[in-house]
């Protein structure tokens, strides 16, 4: 494949803007690129200084976040002209490199449709507020399916019975995190409370985009808002019937939540192209014993890896991004 011209510096900062607005787990934003112009590279690694270790011992949310970015990155490329040739964990001596993205020449066969997905990159944003209760037609449902398809995962919509059992497991999940207190200090540690931290943050859940609190619902809702109960934005019902989704992957190593991540955006972006709004219900996840039964024991199908609501209702308020000058180097 045809080795593109070098991109000069501006181009470069350009592409990586788009790649750190992709979402994290508390908005750690747990990435650093390194652009090599000789080759045209994009070198992403993951920021270990940002995990979080009681709420994330394996860092598995922390490679998604960093997958997130891999696919905004290549979706910026692929709408500025460039095909991409992505490898993922390139070097067993550098376990912090998560992937390379080569910038080429367009090629036939280029995914066109990484560029289309692009303009929804700054649409989107995690909404934490309730949804209507007005389904999803099939035929965005499909196209959702094989967005998760294009990167190697799958994602599926529980329903029934197995609905009723993740609800369960995700207010399980909840609970726990409430009364561990390792959790509830990355909690507290990642979110800004009061206007004057909200404004100036770059990082972390600022307070206007806590969303209300539960009120009423069976919707999973992560109360960011923790013990200071003047910090949230009220209470209200939220959804009885929510809309989640799963996405899962065959294997369960740090490539396959690499991939998961990729995927996880990309369904993000295809839902933000349809005016559909999306959040997390990640609390599930995050304890070992309510991960493992969230899959569909009908089928027993892959690791679930992300479980996501979605609907109809307000797309949420944009959450801080640190400056690309201080997760990029460029380098000759």
């Amino acid at each position: 494949m045809k080795q593109t011209p070098p991109a000069d510096d501006q181009h470069v900062r350009a592409l990586a803007q788009a790649a750190v607005a992709a979402p994290s787990l508390h908005n750690a934003q747990p990435w650093r690129f390194r652009y090599t112009r000789s080759t045209a590279t994009f070198h992403l690694y993951g920021d270990f200084t940002r995990a979080l270790p009681h709420t994330d011992p394996q860092a598995r949310a922390l490679h998604i976040g960093c997958g997130a970015a891999l696919l905004n990155l290549r979706a910026a490329a692929c709408q500025a002209g460039h095909s991409t040739l992505t490898r993922l964990r390139p070097s067993g001596d550098e376990p912090e490199r998560m992937a390379t993205v080569r910038l080429t020449s367009p090629s036939l066969g280029a995914d066109e449709d990484l560029a289309v997905l692009h303009p929804a990159v700054a649409r989107r944003h995690t909404s934490r507020y309730p949804f209507a209760p007005k389904p999803l037609p099939d035929h965005i449902r499909s196209e959702l399916i094989e967005a998760a398809a294009r990167e190697g995962a799958i994602l599926t919509f529980p329903s029934d019975w197995h609905l009723r059992w993740v609800l369960e497991l995700a207010q399980e999940g909840a609970s726990r995190n409430r009364e561990d207190p390792g959790r509830a200090e990355e909690l507290a540690r990642w979110t800004r409370v009061g206007a004057a931290a909200s404004d100036i943050a770059t990082d972390g859940v600022p307070q206007y985009a806590f969303g209300p609190r539960r009120r009423g619902g069976r919707a999973p809702v992560r109360d960011f808002a923790g013990n200071h109960p003047s910090s949230d934005l009220g209470a209200t019902s939220f959804e009885n019937h929510p809309q989640v989704a799963l996405i899962s992957t065959y294997y369960d190593g740090p490539t396959d939540w690499l991939r998961a991540g990729q995927a996880m955006e990309r369904v993000l972006l295809t839902a933000t192209l349809h005016d559909v709004a999306t959040s997390f219900a990640t609390e599930a996840l995050e304890w070992t014993d309510t991960r493992w039964p969230l899959k569909d024991p009908m089928t027993g199908v892959g690791h679930v890896q992300m479980l996501m609501r979605l609907g109809y209702g307000p797309r949420g308020t944009g959450a801080p991004r640190r400056p690309v000058t201080d997760v990029l180097v460029i380098e000759p």
